[in-house]
């Protein structure tokens, strides 16, 4: 994925050393006309009128409004907006979105679209030739064709002959994928797949700013539009996260967690792998006014990694915006849960110690504003910078395992960050340390995307060994499946366990249908039946890596975590690793 946590998931933080003087560049101030979007938050309670004159009055006009929390997209081409409507008593604050309209031609050959989280797609820059990995067991009797290959799988119990004799999940139990879109077209997603609910909140966007690629133009698109349905995902993290929660049981491919449950595309991301707040929001509300009873959040909102309230080397207009950020997220978050929604997300993919001093050289990592740039920002304060949503109250933090069960050595961690663990994949847990995709976890790939990345050829077969081919029994249909790792991949198996609570304990839900269970009981039920994992000892840990370079070598690189607590509560692990056969098994 582009993203991660987006992602997808969640972007690796190039760490700084804590020690070191902080190099601030915050954001040039840009006089311009042109015309910016912002999202700005009311002050809690404001009548809309009210927020609507105080908008207006500070020169901008709404383009759209959720009043489930009290926030405004507007657009405005008063160079002082945000100062103008920090003047008024009804708004609480206001974050910048972008610059509304193209930019110059020379501004748009810049680079590749997208964003890219290093960790999650690992191995694929120049090591075609790398190994698959070898089947881990054999599969259960009427076990899916690919189910020898999840490990991941029986990591967890979620198994033929184990979680899924107990509690396959109920189709009345809905579960929201926030992310970069669904395939729901794909064989082994469209069983399960509830178009009628599934929304796309997002509209692409070509570029940033400074002319740099983001989702590219819209014309390029296979419907000429810059909205996508609601069933598609044109970067593949949405999908692969689906798959994992709830692949159906259908003689293709691999099972989910949950094979019965149902997904709702709840699209929050761009093509691109951004995530930025507005359809966050709208998202959330959407999933607390529409019965959703799970959602999976595999990324941060962009563009700042850690939100500061107050670091000194932000500019004021900076700290406002994440101040913005972090309560508008946290509105959401609180409607959402207060309705019956499971609130799960990944912990992040920068190997980070979120209990400690942080430094953040990602941020902000779209520029809003012409020049603008990301800098370094050394010695944040972990109580005042947070990110969003995998700290906000209510939220379920899971962190990632490889095959052995050790951290995975990207994953983020923290004793009273991480809530539970789960396997997300970890593609050098080996015992030498080399490049295994086969300790990845593998789930369903858009046929779109395998071919536009030449990774199928012109016969459908897969050309790459990261992604796979599964055919039903007569040959006639059949899918694409990739491996991925990252927390992003760790997130969506809690969020398939927390459906199989609902499932198996949830009364019924006479309002809307389906089924229901106080989100605070569901996370109890997650922790209690998790799998107690201690530190490793000793709980220094340094994870040695041999990355193949394009040119044939191998690179060795090393990097450590320290995990602290006990077994019952680490930095690491959290209660533990999540359990479906725990969990509905008894």
């Amino acid at each position: 994925m582009k993203k991660l946590l987006i992602a997808a998931v969640t972007a690796m933080v190039t760490a700084t050393p804590l020690g070191a003087t902080a190099v601030a560049a915050p954001r040039a101030a840009v006089e311009t006309t042109a015309q910016q979007e912002y999202v700005v938050l009311y002050v809690a309670g404001t009548a809309p009128d009210v927020a609507h004159s105080a908008i207006a009055a500070a020169g901008a006009t709404i383009v759209s409004e959720n009043t489930d929390v009290g926030v405004a997209t507007v657009v405005s081409t008063n160079p002082d907006f945000a100062a103008d409507a920090d003047a008024q008593p009804a708004i609480e604050g206001t974050a910048r979105n972008r610059i509304v309209g193209d930019v110059p031609k020379s501004r748009k050959a810049s680079g590749e679209a997208g964003k890219h989280d290093p960790a999650e797609a690992e191995g694929r820059g120049g090591a075609a030739a790398a190994p698959l990995g070898a089947t881990r067991h054999a599969p259960a009797p009427k076990a899916e064709p690919l189910a020898s290959l999840q490990w991941d799988m029986q990591q967890i119990g979620a198994t033929a002959d184990g979680s899924y004799r107990y509690e396959p999940g109920k189709k009345g139990v809905l579960v929201g994928i926030l992310d970069t879109g669904v395939d729901g077209t794909h064989p082994d997603i469209a069983p399960n797949f509830d178009a009628a609910l599934s929304r796309n909140f997002t509209v692409d966007i070509p570029f940033d700013a400074n002319g740099d690629v983001i989702d590219g133009p819209c014309e390029e698109e296979a419907d000429r539009s810059c909205t996508d349905a609601a069933n598609v995902d044109e970067d593949g993290h949405g999908t692969h996260v689906a798959s994992t929660i709830a692949s159906p049981i259908n003689g293709i491919g691999i099972a989910g967690v949950a094979p019965n449950v149902t997904i709702v595309n709840l699209r929050a991301g761009q093509d691109s792998g951004y995530f930025f707040l507005q359809p966050s929001l709208d998202a959330l509300t959407y999933a607390g006014r529409n019965g959703i009873d799970v959602i999976n959040m595999s990324y941060y909102v962009d563009p700042w990694l850690f939100n500061c309230a107050n670091n000194p080397a932000d500019s004021p207009e900076d700290q406002q915006e994440q101040r913005t950020i972090v309560t508008a997220m946290q509105r959401a978050l609180d409607f959402a849960r207060n309705r019956g929604v499971t609130l799960v997300s990944a912990a992040g993919n920068g190997n980070t110690d979120y209990t400690k001093v942080l430094s953040d050289s990602s941020s902000p990592d779209f520029a809003s504003v012409p020049g603008e740039v990301a800098y370094t920002r050394d010695m944040l304060d972990p109580a005042s910078c947070v990110s969003m949503p995998s700290e906000g109250n209510g939220v379920i933090a899971v962190s990632s395992t490889g095959p052995s069960l050790r951290k995975a050595y990207y994953s983020d961690y923290g004793n009273g960050y991480v809530d539970v663990a789960a396997p997300g994949g970890d593609a050098y847990d080996t015992p030498t340390g080399d490049l295994d995709y086969g300790s990845q976890i593998l789930a369903a790939y858009p046929e779109s995307l395998a071919i536009a990345n030449g990774e199928v050829d012109e016969n459908g077969e897969p050309t790459v060994p990261y992604v796979l081919k599964s055919c039903d029994a007569a040959g006639t249909t059949c899918g694409y499946y990739q491996y991925l790792q990252g927390t992003s991949m760790a997130s969506p198996h809690a969020a398939g366990v927390a459906a199989l609570i609902v499932s198996k304990y949830g009364l019924p839900d006479w309002r809307r249908g389906g089924r229901t269970l106080f989100p605070a009981a569901v996370e109890f039920a997650l922790k209690a039946t998790a799998t107690r994992t201690p530190c490793p000892s000793p709980a220094t840990v340094t994870y040695t890596r041999r990355v193949p370079q394009a040119d044939g070598s191998i690179a060795i690189r090393t990097s450590t975590s320290t995990c602290e607590g006990t077994r019952f509560q680490n930095g690491f692990y959290g209660r533990g690793v999540i359990s479906a056969l725990r969990a509905v098994g008894h």
